[in-house]
Protein backbone atom coordinates (compact mmCIF):
# COMPACT_ATOMS: atom_id res chain seq x y z
CA UNK A 1 0.00 0.00 0.00
CA UNK A 2 1.86 3.15 -1.14
CA UNK A 3 1.32 5.92 1.59
CA UNK A 4 3.39 8.59 0.05
CA UNK A 5 5.52 9.21 -2.99
CA UNK A 6 6.49 12.25 -4.60
CA UNK A 7 8.87 15.08 -4.36
CA UNK A 8 8.24 16.78 -0.85
CA UNK A 9 10.44 15.18 1.13
CA UNK A 10 9.23 17.23 4.19
CA UNK A 11 5.98 15.77 3.63
CA UNK A 12 7.54 12.56 3.11
CA UNK A 13 9.02 12.84 6.79
CA UNK A 14 5.97 13.92 8.76
CA UNK A 15 4.49 10.83 6.86
CA UNK A 16 7.15 8.27 8.15
CA UNK A 17 7.34 10.35 11.18
CA UNK A 18 3.49 9.36 12.01
CA UNK A 19 4.00 5.54 11.05
CA UNK A 20 7.39 5.00 12.86
CA UNK A 21 9.35 6.96 14.47
CA UNK A 22 9.57 10.91 14.50
CA UNK A 23 12.84 11.81 13.46
CA UNK A 24 14.97 15.11 12.87
CA UNK A 25 16.23 15.29 8.81
CA UNK A 26 18.38 16.76 7.15
CA UNK A 27 18.88 17.14 3.75
CA UNK A 28 22.57 17.08 2.22
CA UNK A 29 21.51 17.21 -1.51
CA UNK A 30 19.00 17.55 -4.51
CA UNK A 31 16.45 15.17 -4.64
CA UNK A 32 17.20 13.68 -7.92
CA UNK A 33 14.20 10.61 -7.48
CA UNK A 34 10.87 10.69 -6.36
CA UNK A 35 10.58 9.49 -2.61
CA UNK A 36 8.20 7.11 -1.16
CA UNK A 37 7.03 5.26 1.42
CA UNK A 38 5.08 1.89 1.28
CA UNK A 39 3.48 -0.55 3.55
CA UNK A 40 3.42 -3.83 2.64
CA UNK A 41 1.69 -4.91 6.17
CA UNK A 42 1.12 -3.09 9.51
CA UNK A 43 0.41 -4.93 12.52
CA UNK A 44 2.20 -5.91 15.88
CA UNK A 45 5.01 -6.47 12.97
CA UNK A 46 5.10 -3.73 10.12
CA UNK A 47 7.27 -4.24 6.53
CA UNK A 48 7.95 -0.92 4.92
CA UNK A 49 9.81 0.34 2.05
CA UNK A 50 11.21 3.74 2.08
CA UNK A 51 13.36 5.63 -0.03
CA UNK A 52 13.91 9.90 -0.01
CA UNK A 53 15.41 10.11 -3.69
CA UNK A 54 17.85 12.44 -1.90
CA UNK A 55 21.05 12.36 0.47
CA UNK A 56 19.56 12.70 3.79
CA UNK A 57 20.68 12.64 7.56
CA UNK A 58 17.97 11.39 9.82
CA UNK A 59 18.33 11.06 13.55
CA UNK A 60 16.19 9.48 15.77
CA UNK A 61 16.18 10.35 19.76
CA UNK A 62 14.27 7.35 20.47
CA UNK A 63 12.15 4.48 18.75
CA UNK A 64 8.49 5.07 20.70
CA UNK A 65 7.38 1.77 21.56
CA UNK A 66 8.78 -0.66 18.92
CA UNK A 67 12.14 -2.39 17.50
CA UNK A 68 13.06 -1.57 14.46
CA UNK A 69 15.05 -3.68 11.66
CA UNK A 70 16.75 -1.38 8.49
CA UNK A 71 16.58 -3.74 5.86
CA UNK A 72 18.94 -2.33 2.92
CA UNK A 73 17.57 -3.38 -0.48
CA UNK A 74 19.34 -0.59 -2.59
CA UNK A 75 22.38 2.38 -2.35
CA UNK A 76 24.73 3.22 -0.10
CA UNK A 77 24.00 4.14 3.78
CA UNK A 78 25.32 4.18 7.36
CA UNK A 79 23.92 3.58 10.46
CA UNK A 80 24.99 5.00 13.94
CA UNK A 81 23.47 3.81 17.37
CA UNK A 82 23.98 4.91 20.46
CA UNK A 83 27.46 6.71 19.29
CA UNK A 84 28.44 3.13 17.59
CA UNK A 85 29.35 3.04 13.72
CA UNK A 86 28.13 -0.06 12.15
CA UNK A 87 30.06 -1.54 9.70
CA UNK A 88 26.84 -2.31 7.96
CA UNK A 89 23.23 -0.52 8.04
CA UNK A 90 21.46 -4.12 8.69
CA UNK A 91 20.48 -3.92 11.91
CA UNK A 92 18.46 -3.64 14.90
CA UNK A 93 16.67 -0.90 17.29
CA UNK A 94 14.69 -0.32 19.91
CA UNK A 95 13.35 1.36 23.01
CA UNK A 96 15.99 3.66 24.49
CA UNK A 97 18.68 3.55 21.07
CA UNK A 98 19.29 6.98 19.76
CA UNK A 99 19.88 6.27 15.67
CA UNK A 100 21.32 7.84 13.67
CA UNK A 101 21.38 7.13 9.47
CA UNK A 102 22.69 8.88 6.44
CA UNK A 103 21.73 7.54 2.88
CA UNK A 104 22.59 8.63 -0.53
CA UNK A 105 20.05 9.16 -3.12
CA UNK A 106 19.69 5.84 -4.01
CA UNK A 107 18.93 4.60 -1.26
CA UNK A 108 16.06 1.95 -0.34
CA UNK A 109 15.53 0.30 2.38
CA UNK A 110 12.77 -1.90 4.11
CA UNK A 111 11.59 -1.47 7.67
CA UNK A 112 10.36 -4.57 10.02
CA UNK A 113 8.72 -2.49 12.69
CA UNK A 114 8.21 -5.14 15.82
CA UNK A 115 6.13 -3.98 18.89
CA UNK A 116 7.35 -3.70 21.79
CA UNK A 117 4.21 -5.07 23.34
CA UNK A 118 4.29 -8.30 21.03
CA UNK A 119 8.43 -8.65 21.86
CA UNK A 120 7.46 -8.56 25.32
CA UNK A 121 4.91 -11.20 24.72
CA UNK A 122 6.99 -13.88 22.95
CA UNK A 123 10.04 -13.16 24.98
CA UNK A 124 7.92 -13.82 28.39
CA UNK A 125 6.71 -16.90 26.99
CA UNK A 126 10.52 -18.26 26.21
CA UNK A 127 11.21 -17.13 29.41
CA UNK A 128 8.29 -17.84 32.01
CA UNK A 129 8.43 -14.41 33.38
CA UNK A 130 9.21 -10.07 32.26
CA UNK A 131 12.09 -9.03 33.72
CA UNK A 132 12.08 -5.29 34.77
CA UNK A 133 12.92 -2.95 32.14
CA UNK A 134 12.58 -3.38 28.57
CA UNK A 135 14.64 -6.01 26.29
CA UNK A 136 17.37 -4.25 24.96
CA UNK A 137 19.74 -5.94 21.92
CA UNK A 138 23.45 -6.38 23.10
CA UNK A 139 24.23 -6.20 19.09
CA UNK A 140 22.88 -3.67 16.97
CA UNK A 141 24.60 -5.20 13.98
CA UNK A 142 22.71 -8.11 12.11
CA UNK A 143 25.46 -10.37 10.99
CA UNK A 144 24.75 -11.54 7.45
CA UNK A 145 27.69 -13.54 7.00
CA UNK A 146 26.16 -15.65 10.05
CA UNK A 147 24.10 -18.78 8.35
CA UNK A 148 21.41 -18.40 11.11
CA UNK A 149 20.84 -14.44 10.05
CA UNK A 150 20.99 -15.53 6.70
CA UNK A 151 17.70 -17.85 7.08
CA UNK A 152 15.82 -15.37 9.67
CA UNK A 153 16.06 -12.59 6.20
CA UNK A 154 14.80 -15.61 4.40
CA UNK A 155 12.03 -15.64 6.52
CA UNK A 156 11.18 -11.97 6.17
CA UNK A 157 11.41 -12.46 2.62
CA UNK A 158 8.98 -15.13 3.05
CA UNK A 159 6.59 -13.00 4.84
CA UNK A 160 6.70 -10.20 2.40
CA UNK A 161 5.53 -13.17 -0.15
CA UNK A 162 2.96 -14.54 2.24
CA UNK A 163 1.87 -10.76 2.35
CA UNK A 164 0.94 -10.25 -1.64
CA UNK A 165 -0.54 -13.76 -1.71
CA UNK A 166 -4.48 -14.08 -1.14
CA UNK A 167 -4.00 -16.40 1.59
CA UNK A 168 -2.76 -13.43 3.79
CA UNK A 169 -6.19 -11.82 3.38
CA UNK A 170 -8.02 -14.64 4.55
CA UNK A 171 -9.98 -14.94 7.49
CA UNK A 172 -7.58 -17.17 10.22
CA UNK A 173 -4.47 -16.60 12.05
CA UNK A 174 -1.99 -16.85 9.45
CA UNK A 175 -0.16 -13.46 9.49
CA UNK A 176 -0.66 -13.49 13.41
CA UNK A 177 1.73 -16.66 13.60
CA UNK A 178 3.54 -15.41 10.94
CA UNK A 179 4.51 -12.14 12.75
CA UNK A 180 4.91 -14.11 16.35
CA UNK A 181 7.29 -16.40 14.52
CA UNK A 182 9.53 -13.69 12.70
CA UNK A 183 9.94 -12.17 16.66
CA UNK A 184 10.69 -15.67 17.81
CA UNK A 185 13.11 -16.12 15.83
CA UNK A 186 15.15 -13.16 15.88
CA UNK A 187 15.34 -13.26 19.26
CA UNK A 188 17.02 -16.61 18.53
CA UNK A 189 19.35 -15.50 16.32
CA UNK A 190 20.15 -11.75 18.20
CA UNK A 191 21.62 -11.71 21.66
CA UNK A 192 19.69 -9.84 23.73
CA UNK A 193 19.29 -8.83 27.38
CA UNK A 194 16.47 -11.27 28.12
CA UNK A 195 18.69 -14.21 26.46
CA UNK A 196 18.52 -17.14 28.60
CA UNK A 197 22.20 -17.37 28.16
CA UNK A 198 24.00 -14.71 29.58
CA UNK A 199 27.96 -14.30 28.12
CA UNK A 200 30.21 -14.19 31.28
CA UNK A 201 27.42 -14.35 33.23
CA UNK A 202 26.18 -18.11 33.03
CA UNK A 203 22.58 -19.75 32.80
CA UNK A 204 19.88 -17.60 34.26
CA UNK A 205 16.28 -19.29 34.95
CA UNK A 206 13.28 -16.29 35.84
CA UNK A 207 11.14 -17.15 38.95
CA UNK A 208 8.07 -18.06 36.67
CA UNK A 209 10.18 -20.66 35.19
CA UNK A 210 10.89 -21.75 38.39
CA UNK A 211 7.07 -21.86 39.62
CA UNK A 212 6.77 -23.85 36.92
CA UNK A 213 9.28 -26.56 37.60
CA UNK A 214 8.37 -26.99 41.27
CA UNK A 215 4.76 -27.06 39.98
CA UNK A 216 5.63 -29.86 38.43
CA UNK A 217 7.45 -31.53 40.98
CA UNK A 218 4.34 -31.50 43.42
CA UNK A 219 1.96 -32.56 40.18
CA UNK A 220 4.03 -35.77 38.96
CA UNK A 221 5.64 -36.33 42.44
CA UNK A 222 4.18 -39.79 42.40
CA UNK A 223 4.98 -40.56 38.70
CA UNK A 224 8.53 -41.65 37.10
CA UNK A 225 9.90 -38.23 36.20
CA UNK A 226 13.16 -36.99 34.48
CA UNK A 227 15.35 -33.92 35.08
CA UNK A 228 14.27 -33.58 30.97
CA UNK A 229 10.78 -33.63 32.09
CA UNK A 230 11.07 -30.71 34.79
CA UNK A 231 12.91 -29.14 32.20
CA UNK A 232 10.49 -29.41 29.17
CA UNK A 233 7.95 -28.25 31.58
CA UNK A 234 9.31 -25.46 33.15
CA UNK A 235 9.94 -24.30 29.43
CA UNK A 236 13.95 -24.03 29.65
CA UNK A 237 16.91 -26.72 28.99
CA UNK A 238 18.19 -29.07 31.19
CA UNK A 239 21.61 -26.83 31.59
CA UNK A 240 19.33 -23.30 32.46
CA UNK A 241 17.02 -25.59 34.94
CA UNK A 242 20.22 -27.33 37.32
CA UNK A 243 21.49 -24.02 37.30
CA UNK A 244 18.21 -21.97 38.43
CA UNK A 245 17.47 -24.46 40.97
CA UNK A 246 21.38 -24.11 42.39
CA UNK A 247 20.72 -20.43 42.66
CA UNK A 248 17.61 -19.97 43.93
CA UNK A 249 17.29 -22.78 45.86
CA UNK A 250 20.28 -23.93 46.75
CA UNK A 251 19.58 -27.78 45.48
CA UNK A 252 19.43 -29.55 42.45
CA UNK A 253 15.98 -30.59 40.02
CA UNK A 254 16.15 -33.81 40.91
CA UNK A 255 17.27 -33.53 44.71
CA UNK A 256 14.03 -30.90 44.89
CA UNK A 257 11.84 -33.49 43.55
CA UNK A 258 13.04 -36.18 46.37
CA UNK A 259 11.96 -34.05 48.81
CA UNK A 260 8.86 -33.61 47.71
CA UNK A 261 8.09 -37.24 47.16
CA UNK A 262 9.94 -37.41 51.00
CA UNK A 263 7.24 -34.49 52.21
CA UNK A 264 4.06 -36.80 50.70
CA UNK A 265 5.69 -39.88 52.65
CA UNK A 266 5.62 -37.98 55.62
CA UNK A 267 1.77 -37.02 55.48
CA UNK A 268 0.88 -40.32 54.64
CA UNK A 269 2.52 -41.99 57.36
CA UNK A 270 1.28 -39.24 59.75
CA UNK A 271 -2.62 -39.94 58.71
CA UNK A 272 -1.94 -43.37 59.36
CA UNK A 273 -0.60 -42.67 62.65
CA UNK A 274 -3.63 -40.52 62.92
CA UNK A 275 -5.84 -43.19 62.08
CA UNK A 276 -6.37 -41.62 58.73
CA UNK A 277 -5.09 -43.83 56.46
CA UNK A 278 -3.99 -47.46 56.00
CA UNK A 279 -1.06 -49.19 55.03
CA UNK A 280 2.77 -50.17 56.09
CA UNK A 281 5.90 -48.18 55.72
CA UNK A 282 6.73 -50.21 52.91
CA UNK A 283 4.12 -49.49 51.07
CA UNK A 284 4.39 -45.98 51.36
CA UNK A 285 7.91 -45.38 50.47
CA UNK A 286 7.61 -47.36 47.26
CA UNK A 287 4.07 -45.49 46.47
CA UNK A 288 6.73 -42.13 46.97
CA UNK A 289 9.36 -43.85 44.54
CA UNK A 290 11.77 -44.75 47.25
CA UNK A 291 12.46 -48.54 46.56
CA UNK A 292 15.59 -49.07 48.95
CA UNK A 293 13.83 -48.76 52.40
CA UNK A 294 17.60 -48.21 54.09
CA UNK A 295 18.08 -45.27 51.98
CA UNK A 296 14.34 -43.69 52.52
CA UNK A 297 14.71 -44.17 56.15
CA UNK A 298 17.89 -42.65 56.70
CA UNK A 299 17.02 -39.37 54.57
CA UNK A 300 13.55 -39.92 56.19
CA UNK A 301 15.71 -39.76 59.42
CA UNK A 302 18.06 -36.85 58.41
CA UNK A 303 14.76 -34.94 57.18
CA UNK A 304 12.39 -35.20 60.11
CA UNK A 305 14.50 -36.69 63.36
CA UNK A 306 12.82 -40.03 63.30
CA UNK A 307 12.75 -43.36 61.66
CA UNK A 308 9.57 -43.25 59.69
CA UNK A 309 8.58 -46.05 61.78
CA UNK A 310 8.73 -43.98 64.29
CA UNK A 311 6.14 -41.44 62.84
CA UNK A 312 3.36 -43.73 62.49
CA UNK A 313 3.77 -45.72 65.31
CA UNK A 314 5.10 -43.12 67.99
CA UNK A 315 1.84 -40.62 66.60
CA UNK A 316 -0.33 -43.62 66.98
CA UNK A 317 0.29 -44.30 70.70
CA UNK A 318 0.56 -40.26 71.18
CA UNK A 319 -3.32 -40.41 69.39
CA UNK A 320 -4.00 -43.80 71.94
CA UNK A 321 -2.68 -42.05 75.44
CA UNK A 322 -4.71 -39.03 74.51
Amino acid sequence: MPIYEGGDIEELRQAVGRRLSPHRLTILGPQRLPGRFRAFHEGSVGLYDLAYGAPVRLLARDLPGFYNVILPQAGAGTVVVNGNALPSSLSVAGPGDVVSMEWDHLAVNGALALSQETVTEVAAVRLGDVPQGPLRFRRHLLDGADPAVRSWLALVDAFRQFLLSPLAHRPGLGVRHFERLLVDTLLDVQAHSWSVEVPGVGTTMLPGTLRRATAYCEEHADEAVSVSDIAQAARVGVQALREGFRRHLDTTPLAYLRRVRLDHAHRELTAIAEGNATGSVTEVACRWGFTHLGRFSAEYRQAYGRLPSDTSKGRQRLSTNA
